[in-house]
C-alpha cells in the first residue's frame, strides 16, 4: 500500500522526515521534492562500473541552466529525507518528463531506514532549462510487511550531497576506497 498525502503528512515527525517539509508540496499520494543548485557531470568518455570516474560540478544560476542531450546529469534534493517502517521511493516528474527531461528513469527505490538527500540520475533527449529549487521529483512512501530489523548501512546512507556511482566499492573493497581517495572523492561530503 501506498500513502495518502494526509498520512504523509501525520507520519511527519515521526516514521516520515522531510526537511524542509512544506504542507503545500502534498500531493494525494506523495510529497514534492526540489532541486539543489548543484550538479556533476562525468569526464570519463567511457565509465568504468570498477573504478570511480571523476566529475565536475556545476553551479545551477538563478536564471536557470540548460541540459543537453548526450550527458548524464547528477543532481540533488534539497529535501533530507528519513524513513522508519516505510519504504521511500522517487519518481521523476510527468510534467518535466512531458518536456523530454527524465530523473531517476524507473524510479529510486530507497532502503527502509535510509536517511539523506537523494541523488537524481537526470538526461534530455532535447535542450531543456531547469533552475534551482523547481519541483523535479515525487517522494512516496509503501508500507512494509515483515521485520526487516534495523537497517543503518549503504554505501549512500546519510548523504549529504551529490553521490557519483559507488559500484566500484562491490568491485574491489580496499582498494578500491584508496583509488577514491587518491582522486578527492570523498562520499562523506557535506555542505
Amino acid at each position: 500500500m501506498i500513502l495518502s498525502g494526509e498520512e504523509i503528512r501525520r507520519h511527519q515527525g515521526s516514521d516520515i522526515v522531510i526537511d524542509p517539509f512544506d504542507p503545500q508540496d502534498l500531493n494525494p499520494n506523495s510529497y514534492n521534492l526540489t532541486l539543489h543548485d548543484e550538479l556533476l557531470v562525468y569526464e570519463e568518455v567511457v565509465l568504468d562500473a570498477a573504478a570511480p570516474n571523476r566529475f565536475t560540478r556545476l553551479r545551477i544560476p538563478g536564471e536557470g541552466m540548460t541540459l543537453h542531450p548526450g550527458q548524464l546529469y547528477l543532481g540533488r534534493t534539497v529535501e533530507r529525507t528519513e524513513t522508519e517502517r516505510l519504504v521511500p521511493r522517487i519518481q521523476g516528474r510527468s510534467s518535466l518528463a512531458r518536456l523530454g527531461l527524465f530523473i531517476c528513469p524507473g524510479g529510486s527505490l530507497g532502503s527502509v531506514g535510509y536517511r539523506g538527500t537523494w541523488t537524481l540520475e537526470m538526461f534530455v533527449i532535447q535542450p531543456v532549462k531547469v533552475y534551482p529549487a523547481m519541483k523535479v521529483c515525487q517522494i512516496y512512501f509503501h508500507e512494509l510487511v515483515g521485520d526487516v530489523g534495523t537497517h543503518d548501512g549503504g554505501k549512500y546512507q546519510d548523504s549529504w550531497d551529490i553521490q557519483p556511482s559507488q559500484m566500484y566499492r562491490e568491485f574491489g573493497g580496499e582498494a578500491a576506497r584508496n583509488q577514491q581517495l587518491e582522486l578527492g572523492f570523498d562520499d562523506r561530503l557535506r555542505f
